[in-house]
């Protein structure tokens, strides 16, 4: 007999990845036990493996959902006339997707590489779904510029998702800059450097 599927199938297993997420970033993915984890959720071991096969099946679901999640957000913002604009918007979208998922972009940056090479091929097609919106949004920019030093956009492109990808390393909620405020300074200083670069 075929097993049916559970109502509350999905709302655990979001439960589980939320869960997992944090107790994996804080613990370290290699330490982290599934035993213990199931302690962490409340639940059996034996449920835990009934939703995911693995640890590393676990993993793959947190990062891959994330990613996910970002290209999501990311596609959702509407293209407008202006590049500036529109560079703009998808910084706000990215940084706003990002709000309490320190523990999913942790692991994507330090613990992708534990998966399997399929795996991790998966995980990089996403992330070269966010490059090439950002790097083709960035072109339209100073499009004379990068056609004519087409080897740099690439580097300014991946220059703003370092602005971007390590922001969680030191934000704290309520000290300093706000979410939104640091996405205009981050698009700011994109965007001056793409200035002085045209002025060299």
């Amino acid at each position: 007999m075929v097993r049916t599927i559970a109502k509350d199938h999905g709302e655990k297993r979001e439960a589980i990845l939320k869960t997992a997420a944090t107790f994996f970033a804080e613990n370290g993915f290699d330490r982290a036990s599934m035993s213990q984890l199931a302690s962490e959720c409340g639940i059996s071991k034996a449920l835990i493996y009934h939703y995911y096969a693995s640890k590393e099946v676990l993993l793959y679901d947190i990062i891959h959902t994330h990613l996910k999640d970002l290209v999501e957000a990311v596609e959702a913002v509407e293209p407008v006339d202006d590049p500036k604009t529109h560079l703009r918007n998808l910084v706000h979208a990215i940084l706003t997707q990002y709000r309490d998922a320190d523990a999913e972009h942790k692991l994507q940056l330090e613990a992708t590489k534990v998966l399997p090479q399929s795996d991790q091929d998966t995980l990089a097609d996403l992330q070269r779904q966010l490059v090439v919106t950002f790097s083709t949004v960035i072109k339209s920019v100073s499009p004379d510029y990068f056609e004519n030093r087409q080897e740099t956009l690439r580097p300014v492109t991946m220059s703003l998702f370092g602005m971007l990808n390590w922001f969680y390393m030191w934000y704290r909620r309520g000290k300093g800059m706000t979410r939104p405020q640091y996405a205009d300074l981050a698009t700011d200083l994109l965007l001056g450097g793409i200035k002085g670069l045209e002025e060299q």
